[in-house]
């Protein structure tokens, strides 16, 4: 069996800081510290090596209980972290706050507890933590419970029955909130943007639903956050970017106006940052979308977004944003100058890459590369995606790869390839039923531009190509494969006999 990489993956993952506390965290131990031998042991190999560990200890008894041992140090490290990140964060507070009530509840220091309470609920209201506000409404009638035995009436039971009511309404409020979110995400992380009519109808069901279509629904904060969120992703799904961007930004402007809820959510706030881009970016209002991302990149800096998966996610959601905008924007040049810092990121993340987010990035480097006139780079990032056996997550990329596949073959003229690609590419699209009539007009047109020898002929079919394109794209359904691949540039392009970046760049003008 293959061992356990999980302690290397946790001790990889501490910052300087971290480390410097467990060790100092550790020095507070009595006894033997063999865990502090093999906690560097392990944090000097950047690849796991467990039988290079066992040839470094192979004199000493501990390594005979390898596993034990390993397991008695991941634990130690979790427990340093947690005191290390009590006070971090809200939820680190509150869990302290409750746990210290709980002890002087238990040594019978009922007033002491009481003050705790209530300072503990403030914070609790104050930040919306509904869960932690319940628990310590619980505690308060123990309380309340021991007050009356003491002969102390001074508290309001029925005040306190009503304020329980609405703190169990509001987390069932929050609650249905995150299950509608749940549902819209589901189908754009599958499939992608809106086609079928089934994916149609549950976007609608959706939209429909009286928390996100009614008004006034969301019973606090934080549930409005996600109600408006939840609408921004519905008008996203339909392509109705407008009505998206004022969505996003109300999500934004909520957060923005509650620093606490902002500082406790800086993941939703990223999201919701990253969405207003590429909004924008649809709409060409282009220096807007770069706007934002120089504040995006900007948030590890300030109050609440703090971390590795804060910093990750930043990377991930402005270099997606910037590479989508420079594409739009037919600056396909500058996309190219970002690529040995993206590559970097990625491989510093390493396998906290999301899967989804690394098909984006292969994606998104082979269209810079395309747009620079690259195509043998074009095709090695394409092949990262069509070489993925992903059987579910965005198969939207994965369809318009293929269909991407077959311009970047006619570009470096592999003419004798595409039948065959053709084919495999229909195969693909009929099993899955996701062929319209763009990718089959644009499947059967590149087998006859192959087949043409003249050049004169080949712009022909090339302006026909066009006219037919117009044509379908008056079809939001059909126009689609424009968020992936900006297929009518490239067909002006050669039609025209301009470069694809200037074609983009026409097509930027309007």
């Amino acid at each position: 069996m293959k061992p356990s990489t999980e302690l290397h993956d946790l001790i990889r993952s501490l910052s300087k800081s971290e480390k410097r506390f467990f060790k100092l965290h550790s020095s507070l131990q009595s006894g033997d510290k063999n865990y502090l031998r093999l906690f560097d042991a392990i944090d000097k190999q950047k690849v796991y090596d467990e039988e290079g560990l066992k040839k470094v200890f192979a004199d000493e008894t501990f390594i005979k209980h390898l596993p034990s041992e390993k397991n008695h140090l991941y634990k130690l490290i979790l427990k340093a972290l947690r005191a290390y990140h009590a006070e971090s964060s809200i939820s680190g507070i509150l869990k302290q706050e409750i746990k210290n009530i709980e002890i002087l509840y238990q040594k019978a220091l009922y007033t002491e507890c009481n003050k705790l309470l209530h300072r503990a609920k403030k914070i609790a209201k104050d930040n919306e933590r509904f869960y932690y506000w319940f628990e310590l409404l619980n505690w308060e009638k123990m309380l309340l419970e021991e007050a009356y035995e003491s002969g102390e009436f001074t508290k309001d039971l029925d005040a306190l029955i009503e304020e329980e009511r609405e703190v169990v309404e509001k987390l069932r409020n929050l609650a249905a909130y995150h299950i509608l979110y749940s549902k819209i995400n589901y189908v754009f992380r599958s499939g992608g943007y809106v086609r079928t009519e089934e994916e149609h109808a549950m976007v609608e069901e959706i939209s429909e639903h009286p928390l996100i279509k009614g008004k006034n629904t969301a019973l606090s904060q934080r549930a409005a956050t996600i109600c408006y969120y939840t609408q921004g992703f519905c008008q996203w799904a339909k392509r109705d970017w407008a009505t998206s961007l004022e969505k996003f930004q109300r999500v934004r402007t909520i957060l923005d106006s509650s620093p606490q809820i902002k500082a406790d959510l800086p993941k939703r706030y990223i999201r919701t940052l990253h969405y207003i881009i590429n909004a924008q970016i649809e709409l060409y209002q282009l220096e807007e979308a770069r706007a934002n991302i120089a504040l995006m990149r900007s948030l590890p800096d300030t109050e609440g977004f703090h971390g590795q998966s804060i910093a990750s996610q930043v990377f991930v959601a402005s270099y997606l944003s910037e590479l989508r905008l420079l594409d739009r924007a037919g600056e396909h040049e500058r996309s190219i100058e970002l690529v040995p810092a993206i590559i970097s990121g990625m491989e510093a993340l390493g396998d906290r890459l999301h899967k989804e987010h690394e098909l984006e990035f292969c994606f998104a480097l082979a269209c810079a590369f395309f747009g620079a006139g690259e195509m043998n780079k074009a095709l090695y990032w394409l092949n990262k995606v069509l070489n993925d056996n992903e059987p579910t997550l965005r198969q939207d990329i994965f369809t318009y790869a293929r269909l991407f596949n077959l311009v970047v073959h006619y570009e470096l003229g592999n003419f004798d390839l595409l039948e065959y690609i053709v084919r495999s590419t229909q195969r693909y699209l009929n099993k899955r039923q996701r062929a319209y009539q763009v990718e089959v007009l644009l499947m059967e047109q590149i087998k006859r531009l192959a087949r043409a020898g003249d050049p004169q002929a080949k712009r022909e079919l090339f302006r026909s190509l066009e006219e037919q394109l117009n044509t379908l794209f008056k079809d939001p359904n059909e126009g689609v494969v424009l968020k992936y691949f900006d297929v009518r540039s490239w067909v002006r392009s050669r039609a025209a006999g301009i470069t694809f970046s200037a074609a983009v760049q026409q097509a930027a003008k309007g």
